[in-house]
C-alpha cells in the first residue's frame, strides 16, 4: 500500500506535529507533504529527504526566518497552495489538519483519511476574540478590516473543503461536535496518545503539604493561567509554572512570592516535576489536552476545568477533580475539595495506559485498512 502523509505546517513541535511524527513512524517509507518546513527545528523528526513542499518563488529563500516561517503572513495563499499538491500515485493519504490539510484534492482516488485537531478555531468559534485583539493599537482598524475579509474568504473555502476527505477522525468529542456544527459532517473520535516515556518513572513519593502545584503549558492568554496565579496568591500556596509564551511578562507581574516560573524544561525534567507535585492544574478549555494524561502517567492527580477535552481525560474523584468555571474563585473551591480527598497513584497510571501510543496506532491501522 502506497501511503502519503500531509501536515499543513512543520515549523514547530506541537500536538499536531507529534501526531504526524507517529504517522511517519508507522509508515517509514511514506513521503510527507507540507506547506512550510523548518528543517532546523524539525529535521530530526522529519528528514529533508522525506519532506515535499509546494514550489516557492525565488524570493522566498531570501527571507529572514522571522518572515519565512511566520504562517500568519500567508494565510490567504494556503488554500491554493494545498490544492497544488498531487497524490494520484498513492493508495491512501493520511493527513493531520488544524486548518488546511483537509483541503487537499484527491477526488476519492486515493482514499483520504483526515485526522482533525479542530476546524480552524480562528475561523469559527474564536473569530470574535481574534478580531478584537487585531483591532487594538494605532492601526487596529485597518488590520481588523483586512483580517475580516481574509477570514470570510477562508471560512467559505474551509466549509467547502471539508467535504473532500473520505474519512474524518476527530481528536476528541469536543472536536467531533465542532465538525458537526461547522462542517455538517460525521466523524469518528480517535484520541491522541501519550508517549510511553511518561510511564518510565518510579512510583512517585508521598506528597506533603509543602509540595507545589504544577502548571505545564504554553503561556498564552487563552490558557487561563492567570486564574491559577490568583488562586494560589490568595491561598498562599506554592505553584510552579513550566513553559514559555507571549503572556509570560503579564503573568509574572501578577505572581506572588509562592509562585515560580521555570521557563522551558526538557521532558525528563518535566517528568520529575509531575512526579514531585501535589497536583497539576489544568485551567484551559482545550480541544483535548495531553497534560492531564501525562500527569496521571506519572501517578499525579489533576485539578481541571470541567470543559472541553479534560472531560474525556479526567475521572472526577479518581484521577483528579473538576472545577466548574474559568474563575479563580471556582478554582479555589476545587482546591479546597481536592485537599479533602485521597488519590491513588496506581489508579491514575492505569487510567493513562488507556491512551498509550500502541492503542492509537492500532486504531489508525484498522481505519487505514478498511
Amino acid at each position: 500500500m502506497e501511503v502519503a502523509i500531509v501536515q499543513e505546517l512543520l515549523t514547530r513541535r506541537g500536538g499536531a506535529e507529534r501526531i504526524t511524527k507517529i504517522f511517519a513512524d508507522l509508515f517509514p517509507n511514506a513521503p510527507i507533504y507540507t506547506l512550510l518546513y523548518d528543517e532546523e527545528k524539525l529535521g530530526d523528526w522529519f528528514p529533508r529527504n522525506r519532506v515535499h513542499t509546494p514550489k516557492y518563488p525565488a524570493w522566498f529563500s531570501m527571507l529572514p526566518k522571522s518572515l519565512k516561517y511566520n504562517h500568519h503572513l500567508y494565510l490567504k495563499h494556503f488554500p491554493k497552495a494545498i490544492e497544488t499538491l498531487e497524490f494520484h500515485k498513492y493508495d491512501v493519504v493520511l493527513s493531520s489538519s488544524s486548518a488546511f490539510a483537509h483541503g487537499i484534492i484527491t477526488n476519492g482516488d486515493p482514499k483520504h483519511v483526515c485526522y482533525v485537531h479542530s476546524p480552524a478555531r480562528y475561523l469559527w468559534d474564536s473569530t470574535h476574540e481574534v478580531m478584537e485583539r487585531a483591532g487594538k493599537g494605532l492601526l487596529g482598524g485597518i488590520k481588523k478590516r483586512k483580517l475580516s475579509k481574509i477570514f470570510h474568504d477562508l471560512r467559505t473555502w474551509d466549509a467547502e473543503a471539508a467535504d473532500r476527505p473520505d474519512v474524518l477522525l476527530a481528536n476528541s468529542e469536543e472536536v467531533k461536535r465542532r465538525i458537526e456544527l461547522y462542517w455538517r459532517r460525521e466523524s469518528e473520535v480517535v484520541n491522541p496518545p501519550i508517549e510511553d516515556f511518561w510511564f518510565e518513572k518510579d512510583l512517585r513519593p508521598a506528597t506533603c503539604d509543602l509540595s507545589p502545584f504544577l502548571i505545564v503549558s504554553t503561556l498564552t492568554s487563552y490558557k487561563n493561567i492567570d486564574i491559577a496565579i490568583k488562586a494560589c496568591n490568595q491561598l498562599e500556596l506554592p505553584l510552579t509554572i513550566v513553559g514559555e509564551g507571549p503572556d509570560k511578562k503579564r503573568l509574572k507581574k501578577m505572581a506572588g512570592p509562592t509562585i515560580k516560573f521555570l521557563g522551558y524544561k526538557s521532558n525528563e525534567e518535566v517528568r520529575d516535576l509531575y512526579t514531585e507535585s501535589k497536583a497539576v492544574l489544568f485551567t484551559c478549555n482545550d480541544d483535548f489536552g495531553l497534560v492531564p494524561l501525562e500527569a496521571n502517567a506519572c501517578g499525579t492527580p489533576v485539578i481541571a476545568i470541567d470543559k472541553g477535552g479534560a472531560k474525556e481525560t479526567v475521572i472526577d474523584g479518581e484521577t483528579g477533580i473538576f472545577f466548574n468555571e474559568s474563575t479563580s474563585d471556582s478554582l479555589i473551591e476545587g482546591i479546597h475539595r481536592f485537599t479533602k480527598m485521597n488519590f491513588d497513584s496506581e489508579t491514575c497510571i492505569n487510567h493513562a495506559k488507556g491512551f498509550k501510543r500502541e492503542v492509537f496506532e492500532k486504531k489508525i491501522l484498522e481505519i487505514i485498512n478498511l
